[in-house]
């Protein structure tokens, strides 16, 4: 079973960091990253990122959609962010949607920014305090 992340179509796709590339710096780009090497810096798309499964990233990053398949630390902002079952994260993520496939690892917090409203509950119904069962109270202390 290939364990490689979908790659996006090649029209998508405009940067490659191969298996055997290490970059240190940042990463800008309108168009969509692919990643199989090794990163350490910042990551800041208005594309999409495909993070293969070889691949080793310490950096903050910002993309729109995420694709998972090696390693990350560092906090991860975006739409959707997807870790597939050899993808593990470590760290936050601020995000519209989240999918974990199974085998999937992320220590981390999650925060959905989408702008969905909670749905409206009423506040329960005060009741008033319930009436004796007998309008008759006894006395139950001994009498002297």
């Amino acid at each position: 079973m290939d364990k490689t992340p979908p790659a996006a179509p090649a029209s998508k796709i405009e940067t490659i960091i191969g298996p055997n590339a290490h970059f240190r710096g940042d990463i800008q780009s309108d168009g969509g990253v692919r990643i199989d090497g090794i990163v350490e810096g910042t990551i800041d798309l208005t594309g999409n990122l495909v993070v293969g499964e070889g691949a080793k990233i310490i950096a903050e990053i910002k993309a729109n959609n995420i694709s998972i398949s090696g390693a990350i630390k560092g906090n991860i902002a975006g739409n959707r962010v997807e870790i597939l079952e050899t993808g593990r994260v470590w760290g936050d993520l601020t995000i519209n949607s989240l999918l974990l496939n199974e085998g999937a690892y992320l220590r981390g917090q999650t925060t959905m920014h989408a702008d969905i409203e909670p749905p409206m509950i009423e506040a329960p119904k005060t009741q008033h305090a319930a009436q004796p069962v007998s309008p008759n109270i006894v006395d139950v202390e001994p009498k002297s």
